[in-house]
């Protein structure tokens, strides 16, 4: 995949919040949502570039020219919007792609550029005083797909121990979660019966459907969920997987967790693979 890293300040520490949130929203899954985002961590204001409390966001999408499209969009609709918010690039790389260059002309000709430290800023009049946004944002190459499924008693078993699991992941630095909460409910295989259904409902893991199809559930496993998790590097998802396993591990059968698996999909889903054993050796 391809990602880029925005960092997103505002006034407190509670409207950076609602930047980033709005931004990363319907951001689950490229599937249908044209790319993946989720929130990588807060920053306190002596990491951010202008002094203030701030947001770390990561979007990944399949394409230079989707990302291009989903940032613009979203931060010009999800956090120019928001109340005393600012948008800087948190990546920088030799590909580099419009940010402020682009959203700048929704200040009709009153915007003005400024260049600080070799980096060039524009500050767009708005309502609320300005929206500041760096020019440019860079592109790095990153990974998707990450995974692995908690097979457990109950729904309420799972749930606990994947929560756990995702706040585990949310320390490790360049991998996020970008289902909603961080897990997934419904996880998917490639294809469908349906011939306009890229992808469909992973039955040999629906415990509602044993006994129907070729099950890899055994009688006492009631509901899988999936932690998919993307990465801006092979390290980065490696750690947070292992990290997640462990969390989770940490209930065992006695807790209702009976064992942990992964999507495979046949090692077709692209050239990076993750062996849960290798991981957590």
């Amino acid at each position: 995949m391809k990602a880029t890293r925005l960092i997103l300040t505002a006034m407190t520490l509670k409207w950076a919040y609602r930047a980033a949130n709005s931004l990363t929203g319907f951001a689950s899954s490229v599937i249908a949502c044209g790319c993946e985002a989720d929130i990588e961590r807060e920053l306190s204001p002596d990491e951010t570039p202008d002094g203030r409390p701030g947001i770390a966001v990561i979007i990944f999408a399949m394409s230079k020219s989707k990302l291009q499209e989903q940032v613009l969009k979203r931060v010009g609709q999800s956090v120019m919007t928001t109340a005393t918010s600012a948008c800087f690039a948190g990546s920088h790389s030799e590909d580099m792609m419009p940010l402020g260059k682009s959203i700048r002309y929704f200040g009709d000709g009153y915007q003005i550029s400024k260049k600080i430290n070799g980096l060039r800023f524009w500050r767009i009049p708005v309502m609320h005083g300005e929206f500041l946004c760096e020019e440019t944002t860079g592109i790095v190459p990153a990974i998707g797909g990450g995974n692995f499924l908690v097979l457990a008693k109950t729904a309420r078993h799972g749930l606990t121990a994947c929560e756990k699991a995702v706040k585990a992941i949310r320390k490790v630095n360049g991998a996020v979660t970008t289902f909603p909460g961080g897990i997934v409910g419904s996880g998917s295989k490639i294809g469908s019966k349906y011939k306009f259904m890229p992808a469909s409902t992973n039955e040999a893991f629906c415990p509602t459907l044993k006994g129907q199809v070729k099950s890899e559930l055994t009688d006492e496993i009631g509901s899988v969920l999936e932690i998919v998790i993307d990465g801006l590097n092979e390290k980065a998802i490696s750690e947070a997987m292992s990290a997640g396993i462990m969390a989770v591990c940490e209930y065992g059968p006695e807790k209702g967790i009976y064992r942990i698996s992964a999507g495979n999909y046949g090692g077709q889903l692209g050239p990076y693979h993750f062996h849960l054993w290798d991981i957590l050796k």
